[in-house]
């Protein structure tokens, strides 16, 4: 699928279906849309893998398809499966840990990811 502008609906049929880390790569993104206020992908964790991203300049809300793992988010930590869906403020520290299952989340940004890091923001 073509990213870009997206002026009418759109059904993105893989997202949220979990895919290995390519290479020395130790987890996955692919972005699936992106418009001005708005981008979605996956984002897949092996079992047993590591989550190295850092703090995003968006808003985040992530929608566990599968896979079990730990969210920790400054002192808070929580247990998330499928059907957990997380929102994650801009800006704060946050990263998934103690990956049991192959983890693969459908992630929202808004506005789209790195638009404000562009603007300077």
């Amino acid at each position: 699928m073509q990213v870009g502008i997206v002026t009418q609906m759109r059904v993105i049929n893989d997202a949220g279906r979990f895919t290995p880390p390519v290479g020395q790569d130790r987890n996955h993104w692919i972005e699936h849309l992106r418009v001005t206020d708005l981008s979605a992908g996956t984002y897949s964790v092996p079992r047993g893998g590591v989550d190295d991203q850092v703090p995003h300049t968006e808003d985040e809300i992530y929608v566990v398809i599968s896979g079990r793992a730990v969210l920790r988010a400054g002192e808070d930590a929580a247990a998330v499966g499928p059907g957990s869906v997380i929102y994650v403020a801009a800006g704060e520290e946050h990263r998934f840990t103690d990956v049991t299952e192959d983890l693969a989340a459908v992630v929202l940004f808004a506005p789209a990811e790195g638009t404000r890091e562009q603007a300077g923001s």
